[in-house]
């Protein structure tokens, strides 16, 4: 990319027919290019941006993804990249390092492709699946940031991922503790949360900063739906999250926000896609409403973390593994409120959460990373990994932590996911290696456990005095491998083992 110019560009526009009233302009300052739409009576919905210059070299590029990773994360040769690049991607020699992106909290969904005669952006700005309906409206759009580095890549992402954020949201103290799904999925109880916060209590004995004990889906009255009201296996849960702070463990809880299966909630309240009424529409004053009123029951309750989870497919219809070069696979759709875009529409529902949360601790997942950043204190970068399958855990895991650590306080505190411990499902050998990784990475650590034997427990308790310290981690084998097994920290090298 060494004859890369970010002045030199050309665009379109493509809106719900001809365009006629429709004004993009750009502001460069430096390395920054912001790009602002202004339309009356047209409706767009994409902005194409392209800067053409020529390479001959065959670098090595990594982009990011909308939400989640799904296992597919790693450093591809140019020839060999096809497809979109959500939010940003970075191309290497080994030596020196490009990176290009927006800014986070953009106002529309951004998608990159490289080639070696160019890079292409599309700024998708619809609302729904069509245009958007501005009304004279004028939005700044997203601001591309182009940078160089004479380092190796994960430094360069670093320093490129701190420079998208200006206010990341960091909780104090290392993010750590119990979360009960990968053992239980869905099969709890109140008396056995109570046993796996004395679990994790146990471990942190004299830690002075607390764990967490989050109690995932399985404790509503519906699984994965609402009203959010406890079933008859967990009764009062002002009562739980009080025994579980008796024992000096933080409580968190799981919601689905967006669906919601309550009989008053009427029709017209829900987003029709597909020809279909199922998901709560987040444009609707008494969605808005409901939400909000839902968060502040569990704040009553005495949770101090909030993990809201499905959003991204209850908004747009499918998870990132299916998003490829836009955000929604369906057409012909708005929300209620078809003023705003997309993007504006999920960074006012991320807001909405954060506000009713007030001093709770927000934990995203299935969320917009790159919207999402300031926005969640904890984000899950990559799709689940499993208390019954290794194979699992090592794909999505371990490729998430090496190819998304840059996040890593610069966007949120990274959560990779849990080490999932259920019975011998998972040699132990192998779930020890990745408790010891997210232990010494910074990231959140998680585990997921209804019992310990004496070898587990001692090794649980040396990663959570492990995890109370500042560690400096790099993954090595990225070029080859995407589930890496040899990382540098504190400068030494680790060589872990994944088969």
């Amino acid at each position: 990319m060494k004859n890369y110019d970010l002045a030199r560009y050309s665009y379109d526009v493509i809106c719900d027919g001809k365009p006629s009233d429709t004004v993009v302009t750009f502001e460069q300052s430096g390395d920054a290019l912001s790009v602002y739409l202004t339309a009356y009576a047209d409706r767009p919905q994409f902005v194409m941006v392209r800067w053409p210059f020529e390479t001959d070299e065959d670098l090595y590029v990594l982009g990011d993804v909308w939400e989640r990773s799904y296992g597919n994360l790693g450093f591809f040769r140019l020839s060999a990249i096809s497809g979109t690049m959500p939010w940003y991607f970075a191309a290497t020699d080994k030596t020196e390092t490009y990176c290009f992106g927006v800014e986070t909290q953009p106002n529309a969904f951004v998608g990159f492709t490289y080639d070696h005669t160019g890079v292409a952006a599309k700024i998708d700005c619809r609302n729904g699946g069509g245009g958007v309906k501005l009304g004279g409206r004028t939005v700044k759009l997203c601001t591309f940031v182009f940078a160089h580095y004479n380092l190796p890549p994960y430094q360069s992402l670093c320093a490129y991922c701190k420079r998208l954020c200006a206010n990341p949201l960091l909780p104090q103290g290392k993010i750590y503790g119990g979360n009960n799904w990968y053992y239980a999925y869905g099969e709890s109880s109140f008396q056995d949360n109570v046993s796996d916060a004395k679990l994790q209590a146990e471990a942190a004995r004299g830690i002075e900063n607390r764990p967490f004990m989050v109690i995932d889906d399985g404790w509503e009255l519906d699984g994965f739906l609402g009203p959010y009201e406890p079933n008859e296996k967990y009764g009062d849960m002002k009562a739980l999250a009080e025994q579980i702070k008796s024992l000096g463990v933080r409580p968190g809880i799981w919601a689905r926000l967006l669906d919601n299966q309550e009989p008053d909630i009427t029709s017209d309240m829900r987003i029709l896609r597909g020809g279909e009424r199922i998901y709560l529409d987040p444009t609707d004053a008494r969605v808005q409403s409901l939400v909000v009123g839902y968060i502040h029951k569990m704040r009553s309750w005495g949770f101090e973390l909030l993990k809201h989870d499905f959003s991204t497919y209850d908004l747009f219809g499918d998870f990132g593994a299916k998003l490829t070069d836009s955000i929604t696979n369906y057409t012909g759709w708005h929300f209620a409120d078809e003023t705003k875009t997309n993007a504006e529409i999920v960074l006012d529902f991320y807001r909405l959460i954060l506000d009713a949360c007030g001093d709770m601790l927000v934990l995203g997942c299935n969320t917009v990373s790159h919207l999402s950043a300031g926005l969640v204190h904890i984000n899950r970068t990559g799709d689940d990994t499993s208390g019954r399958d290794w194979t699992q855990t090592r794909k999505m895991g371990v490729n998430t932590l090496a190819f998304r650590l840059a996040q890593n306080n610069a966007f949120y505190v990274v959560d990779a996911d849990c080490v999932g411990i259920l019975g011998d499902n998972i040699p132990w050998e192998k779930n020890r290696q990745w408790m010891d990784l997210l232990s010494k990475s910074d990231t959140a650590l998680f585990l997921s456990c209804g019992s310990l034997d004496e070898t587990q427990a001692a090794d649980v308790r040396k990663a959570f005095l492990e995890i109370q310290k500042d560690h400096e981690i790099e993954p090595l084998d990225i070029y080859d491998n995407l589930t890496p097994e040899k990382w540098l920290i504190d400068g030494q090298i680790a060589q872990y083992d994944w088969s």
